[in-house]
């Protein structure tokens, strides 16, 4: 009697379904790894391009002197773009230095460090032209020395122009919000004539650059008490610093 010989195809067929399913798994879980890798990758490349850099440039009023929670109006406005625009991701570097001019703005954005946040910014924050104005007066603004400020002023707009023309360079493709002074006495007359003269020049960039946005603040203190709104003589406190937050929120589109 002759014995049957095992199956040799059948045992071929089995090994060869075995290395398909071991060949599936393989491919199963590199797909479901690259499809994971897709995810983080978009993920990631999504909230890069949902951060906003704002870089902004100025005297104490930019660094926020005078405020009692040490915010200025930066830190207002960060919380309130936090606030309103949650999935942005706004963050702004604040360079305003106490007793700042224009011409002191310039050499700052030549340090490497300033350069690289100007290189790098969705946008700009310019409040600069207080200092170059008081000073050139004596470092206040009682009495007027009317040669002097019209001689400050030119060279303020030469400096401011300087500014403006640096950011552009570096960062064409981001836009400028440009700040005008306030007349920190409301009631003099006299020296509400030079702020508008100033303002008026600051606020022809803007005219001229459609990627500038002049935002104006001197009618924001006028017929207010100013005891209410001021931490001394020219620096607001923490409701003056929000009502320029204010302004900048409601001046700019976000």
């Amino acid at each position: 009697m002759r014995l049957q010989q095992p199956s040799i195809i059948s045992t071929k067929k089995g090994t060869f379904t075995m290395k398909n399913k071991i060949y599936l798994l393989a491919g199963l879980i590199l797909l479901g790894f690259g499809i994971y890798l897709s995810i983080t990758f978009l993920g990631e490349e999504k909230k890069a391009e949902s951060n906003q850099s704002i870089v902004a440039f100025g005297d104490s009023l930019t660094y926020g002197y005078g405020d009692e929670t040490e915010e200025g109006y930066i830190g207002r406005l960060q919380t309130k773009l936090d606030r309103t625009f949650p999935e942005k991701n706004y963050t702004i570097t604040n360079h305003g230095v106490y007793g700042f001019k224009s011409s002191d703005v310039l050499q700052q954005m030549l340090k490497p460090e300033v350069a690289q946040d100007i290189k790098n910014a969705d946008m700009f924050i310019v409040y600069i032209g207080t200092n170059d104005l008081l000073k050139s007066n004596g470092g206040d603004l009682y009495p007027l020395h009317h040669e002097k400020l019209v001689e400050a002023k030119d060279i303020y707009e030469d400096k401011l122009n300087g500014i403006l023309e640096t950011l552009e360079t570096a960062n064409s493709d981001a836009p400028v919000i440009l700040l005008g002074l306030y007349n920190p006495y409301p009631d003099g007359d006299q020296i509400e004539k030079y702020i508008d003269h100033w303002n008026n020049s600051i606020r022809k960039k803007a005219v001229e650059d459609k990627n500038i946005t002049y935002i104006s603040t001197n009618e924001l203190f006028k017929g207010k008490n100013k005891k209410q709104y001021f931490a001394d003589s020219l620096h607001p406190n923490g409701k003056g610093y929000e009502m320029i937050a204010d302004r900048i929120m409601e001046g700019f589109s976000f």
